[in-house]
């Protein structure tokens, strides 16, 4: 499926949305598509960036986090954002069994699919999450400090679904299996 918002051209783009991407360049090696894409806005890539750069000193490590991505994905039916947060929990440490349950939700890790559940209840409910839920969420462990990182996580999450969704971006990671919609 073609692209319904053309990435922009790291190469030839200019002004702010140029600054960004160079930094981007010089620090993983790449300008991803969707990042390309952000880049009509350099305000919206900004925030995206800024949001995503203060998660790493989360309380949440960095495997739960990309877990939590995962979860968030395919719960948003993002294959995008699936293909790669797969790599980039690989990356952390996840293995393929890890990356798999993650994107059902799941972790034999109470805390951990404790975590994961509250975010997909997030996602489903639009943020209307019970009682019991939160008391479940607690119960395994989570911090209230845990609790709104999750709240943190699933909202950059949803901003990048939703504009893979818009744009049609084209996945530009290694393609992960069973994407929804294939």
């Amino acid at each position: 499926m073609a692209a319904r918002i053309k990435p922009l051209d790291p190469k030839t783009t200019t002004g702010p949305s140029r600054e960004i991407f160079d930094g981007v360049q010089a620090k993983i090696g790449m300008v991803p598509n969707l990042y390309r894409t952000l880049g009509h806005s350099p305000a919206a890539l900004s925030a995206y960036l800024a949001l995503n750069e203060k998660l790493q000193g989360a309380t949440i490590g960095l495997a739960l986090r990309e877990k939590i991505a995962l979860a968030i994905s395919q719960t948003n039916g993002c294959g995008y954002c699936i293909s790669a947060h797969s790599m980039l929990a690989r990356m952390g440490g996840v293995d393929d069994k890890g990356v798999e349950d993650a994107r059902a939700g799941l972790s034999s890790d109470m805390r951990e699919a404790a975590a994961l559940a509250l975010a997909v209840k997030l996602v489903t409910d639009r943020g209307w999450v019970s009682d019991e839920h939160l008391a479940a969420a607690r119960t395994a462990g989570l911090s209230d400090a845990e609790l709104v990182e999750i709240v943190a996580i699933v909202a950059t999450l949803t901003f990048s679904n939703y504009t893979n969704h818009l744009a049609h971006t084209e996945i530009d990671f290694p393609r992960a299996p069973n994407l929804p919609g294939e």
